[in-house]
């Protein structure tokens, strides 16, 4: 039996890792002018990629770490940290701002403004650091649990699904919340992540006295 605390932390984790309400403006800018049909497709395509990429990171990851000879819980160190600094650039806003700065890039380049559905709404703005970082974090926990591997990837994919339910609301949304209303929810996951991301950080300290206290 999965314990669901353990599925609700995952899924408050990657929420706000991803961040479906920050990005959703962003989708916005990016296709501006663009039909509804073509704007759909490029939402439903963006969020296949992230979380194919999700998945395969949530899948190999950790067979990745022991290749190159990282332990878990330095891992769970590194990804709280950088965590925490994506927490840290939600709060002080300076993460919307560089969304900002994405989307400038992406318009410049007229190949990418065609279709910014790969680069940079699947990647980096869905499948970003931040959000493998966490998937990889999650599933390295399950301890080669198959059923809370498989409740960890469903929770991802729901929140991807989540992100893909945004933009399709992305107008209503925006004229909803306006610029403040994304402002304040903004912060408030930020304040939440920071939390996270330090829960992290000790889990990883935990873990690794845990090992060294261990006798070989």
């Amino acid at each position: 039996m999965i314990d669901m605390s353990l599925l609700i932390t995952a899924f408050v984790a990657l929420f706000v890792v991803i961040d479906p309400i920050g990005t959703t403006p962003v989708f916005m800018a990016l296709t501006s002018g663009i039909e509804a049909k073509r704007r759909q497709n490029i939402a439903l395509r963006a969020c296949v990629i992230a979380a194919l990429l999700l998945l395969v990171f949530g899948l190999l990851g950790d067979s990745v770490l022991q290749f190159l000879g990282i332990s878990l819980p330095a891992f769970r160190v590194a990804g709280g940290i950088l965590l925490f600094l994506t927490a840290l650039d939600m709060l002080f806003d300076r993460r919307s701002q560089r969304r900002k700065d994405q989307v400038e890039t992406a318009q410049a380049d007229e190949d990418h403004s065609d279709d910014p559905s790969i680069f940079p709404l699947a990647i980096p703005l869905i499948a970003g650091p931040g959000s493998i970082a966490t998937i990889i974090l999650l599933t390295g926990q399950t301890n080669g649990d198959p059923l809370l591997l498989t409740g960890y990837l469903l929770v991802m994919i729901a929140v991807v699904c989540a992100v893909f339910l945004m933009f399709l609301v992305a107008p209503a949304l925006e004229r909803i919340l306006g610029d403040i209303g994304i402002l304040v929810a903004t912060r408030l996951l930020g304040m939440l992540l920071a939390a996270l991301s330090v829960q992290f950080v000790l889990d990883g300290i935990t873990g690794f006295l845990q090992a060294a206290n261990t006798p070989s």
